[in-house]
């Protein structure tokens, strides 16, 4: 990690409202948990007394089946982040350069930057349009689908396209799908290219941010390095339990899937009678409040007990916020606080 970065860095603004008497429209997360979550935590009390199985295999299994891959190529990680970061530092040398869209999710530069390489910022709409004379002077290349902040999904064959191109470049590509859950649309893991790395969450579709559990799928030499280097013991005991249990939960997967798509339109509808909204495949929408001033919106929502997003962090927007994406009651109560009719 560059000592450099590390002293000059700054943290990377999130969502997530700390007071519980908020109702919490920054964070992307299900506001519903699969049925016997709790006593699979419970249970999982006695085993912690000990360190866990570092192969995690039925964890690995669980995984596996959820995207369509081997367990073995199944790496397990500490949440989302935890792989992106696995994967840059396997990836990245001091002077290389990363090419990582905007606007998207900050974390993917400090990353880059944490180990002494250079992000380049590209337009997410031009990213997977960029051609062999650019990747090949990338080491990596970033993208997430859905992206964060504007939900849009990568198209599967746009995508499967790219995957070629930074075949031929030889640059690494890394796939972030954290909220790739919420739709039925096919993981990169089923490409099964060498040079690919696919990031998940389980944290955002099971409803469990505080849980950090999460892994990346990879194939070949980039597994084998990513396994190396990996923390021994990357989960807790609970984490992993719960994690393979709510993997397993295919109803919950399906119902969340159908209320998200329902009641995303329905918000759309709505909102879209105040502000410019962007169509999404994901569980938030992004808002551009136009000449409105986005601290007066955010404060006004506040005002009501709901807490949205200043989507103003994020690079190329100066005008937005964005919204999680729950049920329909609370949505209605989203709704309310941004001065529109449900």
């Amino acid at each position: 990690m560059d000592p450099d970065a590390i002293r000059t860095g700054t943290r990377v603004p999130h969502g997530g409202e700390p007071d519980r008497e908020i109702l919490d429209f920054s964070a992307n997360t299900n506001p519903e948990t699969p049925d016997g979550v709790k006593a699979i935590y419970r249970d999982a009390f006695e085993a912690s007394r000990r360190y866990p199985d570092d192969d995690y295999p039925d964890y690995r299994a669980a995984a596996a089946d959820f995207v369509g891959c081997d367990s073995e190529n199944v790496i397990p990680t500490p949440g989302g982040l935890a792989a992106i970061r696995l994967a840059m530092e396997c990836s990245l040398e001091p002077g290389d350069e990363a090419l990582v869209p905007y606007p998207s999710f900050g974390e993917y530069a400090r990353e880059v930057r944490l180990q002494g390489a250079t992000p380049v910022f590209t337009r997410v709409d031009d990213l997977l349009e960029h051609r062999h004379d650019v990747l090949e002077t990338v080491a990596l290349a970033v993208v997430c689908t859905p992206n964060n902040p504007t939900g849009e999904a990568a198209d599967p064959d746009a995508l499967a396209s790219f995957v070629a191109r930074c075949g031929d470049a030889g640059t690494t590509l890394l796939v972030d799908e954290a909220f790739l859950g919420f739709t039925d649309l096919p993981s990169a893991v089923g490409l099964d290219r060498e040079h690919v790395v696919v990031a998940r969450s389980l944290t955002k579709l099971f409803g469990l941010p505080g849980l950090r559990a999460g892994f990346a799928v990879a194939t070949g030499e980039r597994r084998d390095g990513l396994e190396t280097a990996r923390r021994a013991w990357s989960l807790g005991t609970p984490a992993a339990r719960v994690g393979a249990y709510c993997l397993r939960q295919d109803a919950f997967v399906r119902e969340t899937r159908e209320r998200v798509a329902s009641e995303r339109e329905r918000m759309r509808t709505v909102l879209s009678d105040r502000f410019d909204v962007t169509p999404s495949d994901a569980p938030y929408l992004l808002c551009d409040v136009g000449d409105r001033d986005v601290a007066n919106v955010l404060e006004g929502a506040r005002e009501h007990g709901v807490a949205v997003r200043d989507a103003t962090t994020f690079r190329g927007l100066d005008s937005h916020v964005r919204v999680a994406v729950k049920d329909r009651a609370t949505n209605d109560r989203l709704l309310e606080a941004l001065g529109c009719d449900p």
